[in-house]
């Protein structure tokens, strides 16, 4: 059995969680969001918690089990905690700044950059240099932060671009001069 997949997800007060067909939908303070379930596997919800169980030891179900398992987990925790990243940007002259729903980015392009923030995420940014990114949708928050942070991935010559915070980039040595 899937050590992941077996473990009964906690129901927090004020989660409502509702199940038709094969489509789950948990609703909390900070949101809403739904999954698709595959037939491979089946959901029981119960008052106080939801459990996953398998159909079959396939290998391909026994992955399906644990992956759902941690989807719905992520759900619940999205909707009563919320999810962020934090990008640093190093650089000179490299800032950001927020204006309504669009993020602006210096980043020693010959053109400032504007990023649309997209429904349900929230951006920040504190000091010109630290670009924070708040959402209850884990995987939204993820792919948004990883977008910003490909218009200038850190170079590890001088460590300039946009980073994770806590990230290490190994530095390279450069041409020694002769």
């Amino acid at each position: 059995m899937s050590r992941i997949g077996k473990k009964p997800i906690a129901i927090p007060a004020g989660v409502n969680i509702s199940l038709t067909g094969d489509m789950l939908q948990v609703a909390g303070p900070r949101g809403r969001l739904s999954q698709t379930i595959p037939s491979s596997v089946t959901v029981t919800v119960s008052p106080l918690e939801i459990t996953v169980t398998r159909h079959s030891d396939e290998h391909s179900v026994r992955a399906m089990h644990g992956l759902i398992r941690s989807l719905i987990a992520n759900m619940v925790t999205g909707v009563t905690k919320g999810y962020q990243k934090v990008l640093e940007i190093n650089g000179v002259g490299y800032r950001a700044a927020v204006k309504g729903q669009v993020l602006n980015l210096n980043l020693g392009h010959s053109h400032p950059i504007d990023f649309e923030i997209p429904q349900g995420i929230k951006i920040s940014v504190d000091k010109n240099v630290r670009v924070v990114v708040e959402g209850f949708d884990k995987q939204l928050v993820g792919q948004v932060a990883a977008n910003i942070r490909q218009y200038r991935p850190v170079e590890p010559y001088l460590g300039k671009g946009i980073r994770y915070e806590g990230e290490k980039v190994r530095k390279k040595v450069g041409k020694t001069g002769a």
